[in-house]
């Protein structure tokens, strides 16, 4: 942490108070558009959920439940793909038994028969980690019927419980949410606007995105929320209603997720300066934030948006289908789910594309527009035949992007070298499945081809596969291609033209210009490769997450092993 001295050799803290227009101190209490303050202040979040803002709070409370006995699991926001044997890898929804929660980055979990290290940020812990028991032990007779209806009662009781936990759970969340937000917008925007020699507007944009946005969105969403929630019986909450009035809106949150791996590079490069890593400690301790760092902050509206699901499906879990807001939470459930797809899509065409854009850069005398002007997602590669009209074949390696398919040659010497021979428009061709036999166009022998047909031309392509099975996975393919455009026409799936540069000129100043290794397939990002064998360390996370593009560095370290074994085995922990 920066010491105040420091910041106030930096400034005066006094330049960095909230002024208004009219040259009086701002309130603190956040104004509505309605012009009434909200009802939460910092203090009453403190007291009402301590442990979803004091740092460590929801650490030491998985510790006591585990150090107790219970069973805590925790359901995955984001897939985690890793290639180290020490860290635990799962997917979006999976289920994972927390066992150790001493390190605030890494816990130690099991998922499946497996146990080892996982990033703490890619899970949402489960508000009730005991199932209610569904049947109990009886007498005979009389004394059974008497105790089965006791069960049935206690059963009710708890069940309502449950509903109760997770409606608090999504209430007290959105309450802190708001404050996060508000707090980025107040103690980090404004102050950066007001230091123009230090932020351009352009800096700004890349860094907030539309997170103001977003914060107006939500203060509107929570106080919906707040007249549906039931403060007596809070088990009889109505809320799906929120989420399907709102729906539309959350899809604000796709520009941010998308901007965001840009912010953090933003991020990171100034924060290479001291006193930018001042300046915004400085803001944090005026606004009397928690002790997050700024990027933890920026995380937040990409971890929110991919936690509604689950907990609407933990909701729905413990509402009963006589309960009123029964089909509300489901149709909620299915539509914040929509919106969660729909954005890690988003966020996986965009590291798609820097993959690429690096294999564009390797190939050999490219000619025309970038891959990346029209495409966004390799989909199928392998060798086909290409036969000509005067029965002429050409050994090609061909790579099926959305919208087009690229033709390439090996060299004949450097079989990892590849040559640019072409494109085809797959918008402007057809899919034509030949038996295998004569043609009777062309007057040739074919066997497992297959023809791509102009739709305005008399133009042909003629392929063939070595073997059926290839064939099949190339007309499989043909038929996903069209699928997905028309997909990402009916969701709006669009890459900005500012990524997509962006991208090039990354792919450009990494390869400059030469031609790089070839692996049959645009080559993977450094975070999927495995590190050197001498940082191949169990302390040391060998891989960097695939979403750990929404956080500003690598995971830090590990902890080490040997604690992990010496403290289940430590005679002296309680």
């Amino acid at each position: 942490m920066v010491a105040r001295g420091e910041i106030a050799r930096f400034w005066s803290l006094e330049s960095l108070h909230m002024v208004s227009s009219d040259g009086g101190t701002e309130s603190a209490a956040l104004v509505d558009d309605n012009g009434s303050e909200e009802d939460y202040s910092y203090e009453d979040l403190c007291q009402a959920n301590p442990r979803y803002l004091q740092p460590g709070g929801e650490q030491l409370a998985i510790n006591e439940l585990i150090s107790d006995g219970s069973v805590v699991c925790a359901e995955a926001l984001w897939d985690h793909v890793t290639m180290d044997d020490q860290e635990l890898g799962f997917k979006a929804g999976d289920v994972i038994q927390v066992l150790e929660a001493s390190n605030k980055d890494w816990w130690w979990g099991r998922n499946e028969d497996k146990e080892a290290w996982f990033p703490a940020s890619f899970v949402r812990l489960r508000v009730n980690q005991e199932e209610p028991s569904e049947n109990s032990s009886s007498t005979q007779g009389e004394e059974q019927e008497e105790d089965a209806g006791k069960n049935r009662h206690k059963h009710s009781e708890s069940k309502h419980q449950m509903r109760t936990n997770v409606i608090q759970e999504i209430m007290n969340t959105e309450r802190v949410y708001i404050k996060h937000l508000k707090d980025i917008c107040e103690g980090y925007i404004r102050q950066c606007r007001k230091h123009t020699g230090m932020f351009t507007v352009a800096q700004l944009a890349t860094i907030f995105g539309n997170i103001e946005d977003i914060y107006k969105f939500q203060r509107k969403f929570l106080k919906d929320l707040e007249k549906q929630y039931n403060k007596e019986e809070p088990h009889l909450s109505e809320i799906g209603s929120c989420f399907l009035q709102h729906q539309e809106g959350f899809a604000i949150y796709s520009e941010y997720c998308n901007n965001h791996p840009g912010a953090c590079a933003e991020l990171s490069n100034l924060m290479k300066q001291g006193r930018y890593r001042h300046f915004f400690e400085a803001c944090r301790l005026l606004q009397q934030m928690i002790d997050i760092a700024i990027d933890g902050f920026l995380l937040t509206p990409v971890q929110k948006i991919c936690k509604y699901p689950l907990q609407l499906a933990e909701l729905l879990k413990y509402t009963t289908q006589e309960h009123s807001d029964y089909s509300n939470i489901k149709a909620a459930y299915e539509a914040m789910k929509n919106v969660a797809c729909l954005i890690n899509e988003r966020k996986r065409r965009l590291e798609s594309i820097d993959k690429i854009a690096r294999w564009q850069v390797s190939i050999v005398g490219w000619e025309g527009l970038d891959i990346l002007d029209r495409s966004s997602e390799l989909i199928h590669s392998g060798e086909l035949t290409r036969i000509t009209k005067h029965g002429k074949s050409q050994q090609r390696t061909f790579f099926l992007f959305d919208h087009q398919l690229v033709s390439c040659k090996k060299d004949l010497l450097r079989r990892d070298v590849l040559y640019y021979r072409g494109r085809t428009d797959m918008d402007g061709v057809e899919l034509v499945d030949l038996e295998d036999g004569r043609d009777k166009d062309w007057n040739l022998n074919v066997r497992n081809a297959f023809k791509l047909v102009s739709k305005t031309t008399d133009e042909v392509h003629l392929f063939c596969a070595k073997k059926q099975e290839d064939k099949a996975r190339w007309l499989q393919a043909c038929g996903d291609e069209r699928r997905r455009v028309q997909e990402d026409r009916e969701m709006g799936m669009e890459i900005s033209e500012n990524q997509k540069k962006l991208a090039m000129l990354n792919a450009q100043k990494a390869g400059h210009g030469k031609s790089k290794g070839y692996s049959g397939c645009p080559v993977a990002p450094p975070h999927q490769s495995l590190h050197p064998l001498h940082q191949r360390h169990v302390t040391v996370p060998t891989s960097v997450p695939q979403q750990q593009v929404f956080a500003l560095a690598e995971p830090k370290r590990k902890p080490s092993l040997f604690w992990h074994t010496f403290n289940k085995l430590t005679p002296f922990k309680k």
